[in-house]
This record gives structure tokens, C-alpha cells and sequence, in this order.
């Protein structure tokens, strides 16, 4: 049995402000190190549960914030980008199920540092008229390779936005919200604890009887609020693109693959604009 541990910064306990997620200060150096403990809380967990093989899938901004030197040796990291399965790089490896460790709520919602894949270019992301999350877009990719994911941990915000995304799923709650930058977490000590926990009860269940994963039905519309006019002015430079209004955009592909992809690529055309 296989795990992918795709793993966030947002949602691990301890983590509050935008400076402990952005590299070049000591706080996110201390933040790293607590994303990086749990994740090996996550693997620790599945191995007690049976898991044979882990994929961790570093998953937050530039995609190389764990530390390798600090990680589970019985598993294997997955780190940088581009890839173009992002939070999901390592299920073309062949996975059977999926972990989100330390993640946040969507953009536009009052969890502790809410945003969806760019918190500069992207308001909101609607996908079949559903609005998803990072959660939401990478658990449909997931869905769409046939691996459900069977544990989520972050702040009680994302958690009551997925839960219903994910039924039979395991759930850590890290900390709960009281607003963009503040809360009450658990230590990052108790928070390992319940998610190796979770992990190890989220495996068990795996082997008596598979979650159905979450699927989204082709065609794919995605409908984009952007942050700005400019970046909608920007974004439909691709032929493919079509305006809606001021602000908002669509495209239609036929996979949520496809789908993720467009989003990264244009997360990734903001930039011209910062």
C-alpha cells in the first residue's frame, strides 16, 4: 500500500502569519520545521496502520520548504516545481490513497491565512458551479487518477468546508480560526500526536474498505474571479480564455488535470503583474 502525503504550511499548528510561510526570515525557518514534523507525524502514522510505501509531496509556495535532512527516512520526498500534477506530484507513481496535511480554507473564507493557489491573482474558483478550494481542485485530481484522500488536517475552518468533499475521511482539527491571522492552535507537539493518530486510523480503515473519491464529471468549466481587472486583462491574453466580466474569467477543458494545470499556469503569468 501506497500514501501520498501532500503536505501545506498553512494548516499546521503554530502558523498565523504570513511572515512564518515566506522564506528568508526566522520564522518560517521554525514554521518549516514544524511543517516538516508533520508531516513525519503523518508517515509515522501510516506505517503503524500498514502502509508499505510514502510519497511526501512537499506542497506550499515554491515547493521546497520541508527539510530532507529532518524527514522519515522510510519515505521518499517529493520537492520544486514546475510539475504538473503540483499538490498531487507523485501519483503518477501509482498511490492508494491521499493525505493533506497542514492546509487552509479557500480564498475569500475566514480561515487563518484562506487563499487558493495565489492569494495575489485569485479570488474565487468555481469548477461545475462548485467553488473549490486547493483542497477541493486537488482531491478531484486525485479523484480523477481513482486514489481518495482519507485524511485532512488544518484550521476548523477548512475542515468544515471539506469534510462533506471527503466523506470517510479522517480529520485533525489544528487550530481554530477567529480570523485571517489569529486563533488558538494546539502545540505542535499535540498536534503531531493526533495526526499520527489520524494517520495510523485513516490507513486501518483503507484496508477494510476504500472511500469513494471525488469526482468531478467532464466537461470541466472553470469560472476564475481574479484579485483585480488587470490580472483578468492579463490572464485573457490565452485565446482560450474567455472574458465574463471585470473580473472574472472561464475556460472549459476535459479534465480536472487540464484544468489544475491552466490555473498553476496562469498563478504562474501573475507574476508579470507584482
Amino acid at each position: 500500500m501506497k500514501i501520498l502525503i501532500s503536505t501545506d504550511i498553512e494548516g499546521v499548528a503554530g502558523v498565523f502569519h504570513a511572515e512564518q510561510v515566506r522564506a528568508g526570515n526566522g520564522e518560517y525557518e521554525r514554521a518549516r520545521a514544524w511543517m516538516t514534523a508533520e508531516a513525519n507525524a503523518a508517515v509515522q502514522g501510516a506505517i503503524a496502520g500498514g502502509a508499505e510505501e510514502i510519497l511526501v509531496n512537499d506542497s506550499h509556495g515554491g515547493f521546497r520548504n520541508l527539510l530532507p535532512d529532518g524527514l522519515d527516512e522510510r519515505a521518499r520526498l517529493v520537492l520544486g516545481k514546475p510539475r504538473y500534477l503540483g499538490m498531487m506530484g507523485g501519483l503518477e507513481e501509482g498511490c492508494d490513497a491521499v493525505f493533506m496535511i497542514g492546509y487552509h480554507s479557500r480564498s475569500q473564507g475566514r480561515g487563518i491565512l484562506a487563499h487558493t493557489i495565489n492569494s495575489f491573482a485569485f479570488s474565487r474558483v468555481f469548477i461545475n458551479g462548485m467553488e473549490l478550494g486547493e483542497a477541493g481542485l486537488y482531491g478531484a485530481l486525485a479523484g480523477e487518477m481513482g486514489v481518495p484522500v482519507i485524511l485532512g488536517t488544518g484550521d476548523d475552518v477548512f475542515i468544515s468546508e471539506t469534510r462533506d468533499t471527503f466523506p470517510g475521511a479522517e480529520w485533525v482539527q489544528t487550530k481554530v480560526a477567529h480570523g485571517q491571522g489569529s486563533g488558538v492552535t494546539l502545540s505542535p507537539a499535540a498536534s503531531r500526536r493526533a495526526i499520527a493518530a489520524a494517520a495510523e486510523t485513516a490507513v486501518r480503515n483503507l484496508k477494510k474498505q476504500a472511500p469513494v473519491p471525488f469526482r468531478v464529471p467532464a466537461p470541466i468549466e472553470c469560472r476564475l474571479q481574479t484579485q483585480s481587472a488587470a490580472l483578468a486583462d492579463l490572464f485573457c491574453m490565452w485565446p482560450t480564455l474567455e472574458r465574463v466580466d471585470g473580473v472574472t474569467l472561464r475556460f472549459t477543458t476535459d479534465s480536472m488535470q487540464a484544468a489544475v494545470r491552466t490555473l498553476n499556469s496562469l498563478a504562474a503569468m501573475s507574476f508579470m503583474l507584482r
